[in-house]
């Protein structure tokens, strides 16, 4: 619970990142208050790699240009500050000439995931997600006319639409166990991402999909974020990921039977894409997300 409050005030994990490496930088001795706020735009990215969530800093090389010290001397007492502060969220790593690698433990990545699926509205009898036209449905009565869209875009809508379609079969097989949260009325599930402190995605197309969501939440939220993003191209790209994951990932038949946490897990990572697709689709481009196609 601890760090499920951790992460959600950081709903970007390139936020979470950040927050801690301006901390590190702010507590390094050797720098000035005056040379500290000359580096308020500390170079941060996510890199490609889809088997793991790894960001990379090159502010110890911004600084070496700036005081004229070795960039590995520089990022030492970084990386230290950020392991002492942060050992449970991130592995560090300083790689020559002077970058600082963090790469999120899967412990704050259970913790973001768990945040992010929260984001899945309509956990009621009625039914879950939303239409075309913001509100919840129920879905005894048919979904609401879609505006027109682009053609490419249709796939996105799909994969929305089969998101909330397997969010429906697993409620009513039981794979997702909903408890009331405190006197709320809404609903809010309970995945076991965890197997210890490790977690249960492992598969490559799992990692990939969990990849794209980050990346996508990290543009969407993120305020140093390019304005000129092509958000149809990033919605594309996740739709993409999910269909990997559909394909190679199977939820139901022998993996409900013989590994119900894994199934469960899946089912929360088909949840997680719902909510971000949705954002994408409503917020970003302006089109309707919805529950059946």
């Amino acid at each position: 619970m601890e760090k499920t409050q951790r992460v959600s005030k950081y709903t970007a994990l390139k936020q979470l990142v950040y927050s801690h490496l301006i901390a590190a930088v702010d507590t390094d001795v050797n720098v000035t208050e005056t040379q500290s706020r000359s580096f308020i735009d500390i170079s941060l990215y996510k890199s490609r790699d889809v088997q793991k969530i790894l960001y990379i800093s090159g502010v110890a090389l911004q600084r070496s240009k700036f005081l004229g010290f070795p960039a590995m001397e520089i990022a030492s007492p970084i990386a230290s500050n950020l392991l002492a502060t942060c050992g449970e969220n991130f592995k560090v790593q300083i790689v020559s000439p002077g970058w600082i690698h963090l790469e999120l433990t899967d412990l704050i990545l259970a913790a973001w995931l768990e945040n992010l699926v929260s984001f899945s509205e309509g956990w009621g009898e009625g039914g879950m997600g939303r239409g075309g036209d913001g509100e919840k449905q129920n879905l005894n009565f048919p979904p609401a006319p879609l505006p027109p869209c682009p053609p490419s875009l249709f796939t996105v809508q799909y994969a929305h639409a089969r998101c909330c379609s397997l969010m429906r079969l697993a409620k009513l097989e039981g794979l997702i166990k909903i408890h009331q949260v405190g006197t709320d009325t809404s609903l809010s599930p309970t995945i076991p991402w965890l197997n210890i402190d490790r977690i249960r995605l492992n598969h490559q197309a799992e990692r990939y999909l969990i990849g794209e969501l980050v990346q996508v939440v990290d543009d969407l939220i993120y305020p140093r974020s390019s304005s000129s993003l092509h958000w149809e191209k990033a919605a594309l790209d996740l739709t993409m990921a999910f269909e990997a994951f559909w394909c190679n990932c199977r939820i139901w038949g022998e993996v409900k039977t013989q590994e119900p946490k894994l199934a469960e897990a899946r089912v929360g990572l088909v949840m997680a894409t719902e909510s971000v697709l949705r954002l994408i689709l409503e917020e970003k481009l302006g089109i309707s997300a919805p529950i059946e196609i």
